[in-house]
């Protein structure tokens, strides 16, 4: 259970359907990527060939080495069991230290027509692929496994897609982006996939804006965003102008 709100607006439920882009080097060629920085922080779609097909944004987080197992006592229980030393991180974090953490990712969505809403686990609002928003939750990943959770955006359907805001928040209120490497990746439909690190530092924060979509000048800009706050979804709304009323959210049941 938790205390993040899910959304509500005049006719949601029922209505749910319905800066040029900065030249930079596109990542090594060894890894193929392109990462957003503060430096570079926008990449055209449009110039990559890829308004078309599905995107695929995913989420992936693992613990900092320096909280597994806690931040005190570490080496004396690796001195008791030294073969917990080759166990990977992602396997030491699926421990009582971790399972406290649970990052979740979700997109606000403004459509051309007017539409808004969002697409998250809390309140069981996955979206739709192939119909308005055209935004579709895929998982909810609780303990960071490698394969994280996924957004997908159809980008077929870009022309009736006028902003997207991709986000990631914390269920449990308990803050921790300090604790843990989070990453956003997309991966479009044709060109290298954009990386978006969450390195800072902000023990207290539980949301954090990470990354827009948006059509400037008839090119689809992709925007890194990486703004943390304090507050919980209501106050991203506020601080990009979306205009939704917020409740109390829950997620299923089910994993």
């Amino acid at each position: 259970m938790g205390f993040f709100g899910s959304v509500f607006e005049s006719g949601f439920f029922d209505g749910i359907r319905g800066a040029r882009a900065m030249q930079f080097d596109s990542g090594s060629a060894s890894s193929n990527a392109i990462e957003l920085t503060k430096r570079h922080p926008t990449v055209s779609l449009t110039k990559q060939g890829a308004v078309h097909g599905n995107l695929r944004v995913n989420l992936s987080w693992r613990m900092r080495s320096s909280d597994i197992g806690g931040r005190s006592g570490q080496s004396g229980r690796l001195l008791r069991h030294p073969f917990k030393l080759f166990k990977p991180d992602m396997v030491q974090a699926h421990t009582q230290g971790m399972v406290n953490v649970d990052l979740d990712i979700g997109c606000l969505y403004e459509l051309t027509d007017g539409t808004r809403g969002v697409v998250q686990p809390l309140g069981n609002l996955h979206g739709d692929i192939n119909n308005p928003p055209y935004v579709k939750l895929s998982g909810d990943d609780r303990f960071g496994a490698p394969s994280g959770e996924t957004i997908f955006v159809n980008l077929d359907h870009a022309d009736e897609i006028k902003r997207l805001l991709v986000f990631v928040y914390i269920y449990d209120q308990t803050p921790a982006f300090d604790r843990t490497h989070a990453l956003v990746t997309l991966y479009p439909s044709t060109g290298p996939r954009i990386e978006i690190q969450l390195e800072e530092r902000h023990p207290q924060a539980r949301s954090c804006a990470v990354v827009s979509l948006e059509t400037v000048k008839g090119e689809l800009t992709v925007r890194r965003e990486v703004k943390f706050v304090y507050g919980f979804q209501a106050e991203l709304d506020r601080l990009y102008g979306w205009g939704l009323q917020w409740g109390r959210g829950y997620k299923s049941t089910k994993a």
